[in-house]
């Protein structure tokens, strides 16, 4: 297998009431085109900066980032949203919707903005794989809260991005919605072949992944194989 991402002895410090307070203290793993891996640990711990770090949303102080073949570490601003937009796809815990978009305008965003001619055809299939042809012409605020993680699920995966970063996509879901955004995120996984990165309190997805980091004070830790294509082994 080919790694799709490389981290090299990250570490990030913020300055807090005057005094330097460490976030990452020198994480280093690889992630491979393809596999999904659940980062755990607790509120606070640093996941949530890790992949802000991981996705280019914030800018690398210490240590390398190699995302997809480029050194993200050594990207501008301009340039690392280039490689957001070619390469990753995103689902927040909030939903991030752009609230005067109906869900197909939602879905077809990312597929406009890359020139697709057919952004309205493959925004509707994507909206029938996560189960809500029917709720197209629906905006935000007139979609349940599963709706809409659904709706942002089939929005990160329009571009077919190469990884995408998960930040709690099911934290704000009650235990039946939570399933299907888990089912859907491991389906469109196999379906596309894309890298799936999660974070995530939620100890059964986590358990879905194939591979399971632990963030404590800073430190990232490997837990080991936990599953093989979203399926539990012992």
């Amino acid at each position: 297998m080919s790694s799709i991402l490389s981290v090299k002895n990250l570490s990030k410090t913020v300055s807090s009431n005057g005094e330097e307070l460490k976030i990452l203290t020198d994480c280093q793993f690889e992630i491979n085109a393809g596999e999904s891996v659940a980062i755990v640990g607790r509120s606070g711990s640093g996941k949530s900066t890790l992949l802000s770090l991981l996705a280019g949303l914030d800018v690398c102080q210490q240590g390398e980032i190699f995302l997809a073949g480029q050194a993200l570490h050594n990207l501008d601003e301009e340039q690392r949203a280039i490689l957001r937009g070619e390469k990753v796809g995103f689902v927040f815990q909030s939903f991030m919707l752009v609230q005067s978009l109906t869900a197909l305008e939602n879905v077809m965003l990312p597929l406009e903005l890359s020139h697709q001619k057919d952004a309205k055809t493959q925004a509707l299939a994507l909206l029938a794989a996560v189960g809500l042809e029917d709720r197209g012409h629906h905006y935000p605020n007139q979609l349940s809260g599963g709706e809409q993680q659904r709706v942002a699920v089939a929005r990160a995966f329009a571009s077919r991005p190469a990884i995408l970063f998960a930040d709690e996509p099911t934290g704000n879901l009650d235990a039946e919605n939570g399933k299907k955004v888990e089912d859907l995120l491991f389906e469109l996984n196999r379906a596309q072949g894309t890298t799936l990165v999660l974070v995530t309190h939620d100890t059964n997805l986590a358990n879905r992944c194939q591979r399971q980091l632990t963030m404590q004070a800073g430190q990232l830790h490997e837990l080991g194989v936990a599953a093989v294509d979203g399926e539990l082994h012992a």
